[in-house]
């Protein structure tokens, strides 16, 4: 019998819509991964539910775990959005995620190469040329550059997604500089603080090596193999909406956190200036988009970048993770070629599908999007953060009919997605509510010589209901992230 004093209640008649839930598979029965969690959420109280989530709220402010929302007044910011009901995934099914993953990098960064160094890919008919032209992310100062293990983009944030059958899919690629794995980390610490009983009974993959993985890799790359390395995190400073982030992550490595004036470079050579003389960078995980790195070659007006830094770079005295350029594949209309760059490459098909993809510059697939705008979702090619989206079951005519004059004034900018029926997880909404919320998940990738990915990754979750937008930035919030084996249990 249900305590009547218990959330026990919420969770027997919670509805999952027919959606996938990834905790829930009917009212009041859990998946197995999820049975030792749910059993303990149904016995708390109102009050002690109540108590968990203040109690995050409270770490969450007293640690500093924030981001920078952009708006016309300003930049505001705010503390990171936590929900404590975490979402479960089980191992054997991450198993093959993180296969898929790994395989994933690994022919981006195959890709990449190519792109900078010979084209074949485009010369055998996979790629179109235009495209790669049209690509406001391709950049001609990186052709014929060689980085350590032909390897460009070195941290890896793909968003997956997860259907109403519970098939994971690949919504994104994220390869110029992919933010939010401090956001898991923290969650992690958090929910070890708010629920420490919990984790004594689950069997949870840990997630805390991240930054070691990371240092790993960083240092994998210097040019001096016989000095010691020494690597710094460059940040464009503290108005930017990841400060926290690079902070947090050179903290964790125990590296130098700099911005660009701390730089310099002398005779194709870059330091960092302190009180007692110039010391060599071997290494610099950037934290800046391409354009505002050097002064001297992309943006004449940066005042985030070093000048001299891609002259650095092209003649091999410094690393730079992620490498100039690897935005070249994170376009969308590229991603829409993945599948077969994966063929192509590595002779081998997709692990994890990618979503079915329209592409507006061909002309029946511009003329099926265009009569489905109120069905579709419509993205520009390089814009990221939710923004510049139509989501077309959710929009208005007058909305539907100004994406349809700029896909027909710029069609290669533009590709379109089915609306997907999103999973769930239980979110909890007030102080006592338990209710369904769609999410995403951003796995982490490290690659070099070798490949570690995350165990879980950073799950976003649509506070509004009914909301597709997890996006922080937009009302969204996050969830701890629990792989969870199962092998042998209950």
């Amino acid at each position: 019998m249900i305590d009547p004093n218990t959330l026990g209640d919420s969770w027997k008649h919670y509805d999952t819509k027919n959606l996938f839930d990834e905790l829930m598979s009917s009212p009041g029965n859990a998946r197995k991964p999820a049975r030792k969690l749910v059993s303990y959420l149904k016995n708390l109280t109102p009050e002690a539910f109540a108590a968990h989530q203040m109690a995050a709220e409270s770490t969450i402010k007293e640690t500093g775990v924030s981001f920078t929302v952009y708006t016309e007044e300003g930049n505001i910011d705010r503390a990171w959005p936590f929900d404590i009901i975490p979402r479960i995934i089980d191992k054997r099914q991450w198993d093959t995620i993180e296969k898929g993953l790994e395989q994933r990098l690994t022919a981006l960064n195959m890709f990449i190469h190519d792109i900078y160094n010979g084209q074949k890919i485009i010369k055998d008919g996979i790629v179109p040329e235009f495209v790669l032209k049209q690509s406001s992310n391709y950049r001609k100062e990186c052709e014929g550059i060689k980085p350590a293990f032909n390897t460009w983009a070195h941290i890896c944030g793909s968003d997956l997604v997860r259907d109403d059958k519970g098939e994971f899919f690949v919504l994104e690629d994220n390869l110029r500089v992919p933010s939010g794995v401090s956001y898991m980390l923290e969650n992690r610490s958090i929910m070890k603080r708010v629920m420490p009983d919990v984790f004594e009974t689950v069997d949870i993959a840990p997630v805390g090596d991240y930054p070691a993985h990371l240092l790993e890799m960083l240092r994998s790359l210097s040019p001096r193999k016989e000095a010691k390395c020494n690597v710094v995190v460059l940040t464009p400073g503290i108005y930017n909406s990841a400060y926290f982030e690079h902070a947090f992550l050179a903290q964790q490595m125990g590296v130098e956190l700099v911005e660009g004036a701390d730089l310099v470079v002398q005779d194709d050579i870059v330091y960092t200036k302190n009180i007692s003389g110039l010391t060599r960078v071997d290494v610099i995980y950037r934290r800046i988009d391409d354009l505002f790195i050097d002064p001297d070659v992309f943006d004449k007006n940066s005042m985030l970048g070093v000048r001299g830094l891609m002259r650095a770079w092209q003649k091999g005295n410094v690393a730079l993770a992620n490498a100039p350029g690897a935005g070249v594949a994170d376009d969308k209309v590229i991603y829409s070629y993945i599948p077969q760059v994966i063929k192509y490459y590595l002779d081998q098909d997709p692990i994890i599908p990618n979503v079915e993809t329209f592409l507006c510059y061909e002309p029946k697939q511009q003329e099926y999007v265009l009569k489905n705008l109120d069905k579709l979702v419509v993205k520009p090619a390089n814009e990221s953060g939710g923004y510049g989206m139509l989501i077309g079951p959710h929009s208005t005519k007058k909305e539907r009919d100004h994406f349809a004059t700029l896909i027909k004034a710029n069609p290669r900018n533009y590709i379109a997605q089915p609306t997907l029926s999103l999973s769930t997880a239980p979110t909890l909404i007030g102080q006592s509510a338990v209710e369904p919320r769609h999410l995403d998940l951003r796995p982490f990738v490290v690659q070099s010589d070798k490949t570690y990915v995350t165990t879980g990754g950073l799950t976003r979750v649509a506070m509004k209901k009914g909301s597709l937008v997890v996006n922080s930035s937009q009302g969204g919030g996050s969830k701890d992230t629990w792989i969870v084996d199962t092998q042998g249990g209950e």
